[in-house]
């Protein structure tokens, strides 16, 4: 058994899937829109196989916040090494992206970074 995908409400599908795609090697699908409720979607494939749908429709309301609360609060991408935690993280800064947590090791062992996506979900990247 696997998670197949991991589904997120954004405010804006195009700068989502932009951000995953520049930052994390994405591939997306063809945009999908259901006339009956107005629901647009992309599926982000990674080359692990995980994938990541990304959706909007109108009159979402906004969760504030993100961090201390109940439900999803991070979701990790693994890039193989601590040079490549410390580059991706300092590339997603530099694009003007916040950063919640700069490159370090965690307490449970974990060399990580958490950025925040255009929606200001957190993002982890480790090895």
């Amino acid at each position: 058994m696997k998670i197949d995908h991991i589904a997120l409400y954004v405010k804006d599908l195009e700068v989502s899937k932009a951000f995953y795609e520049t930052f994390f090697g994405a591939k997306s699908n063809e945009l999908y829109h259901n006339p009956k409720t107005d629901l647009h979607t992309y599926f982000l494939s990674f080359d692990s196989g995980a994938r990541l749908e990304i959706m909007w429709r109108p009159n979402l309301s906004e969760r504030l916040d993100k961090i201390m609360n109940e439900g999803l609060i991070h979701f990790a991408f693994s890039v193989g090494s601590k040079e490549a935690v410390d580059a991706l993280t300092q590339k997603i800064i530099a694009a003007g992206y916040e950063c919640f947590s700069a490159p370090r090791t965690t307490g449970d062992g974990y060399y990580e970074s958490v950025v925040l996506d255009p929606d200001g979900n957190m993002v982890e990247i480790t090895i």
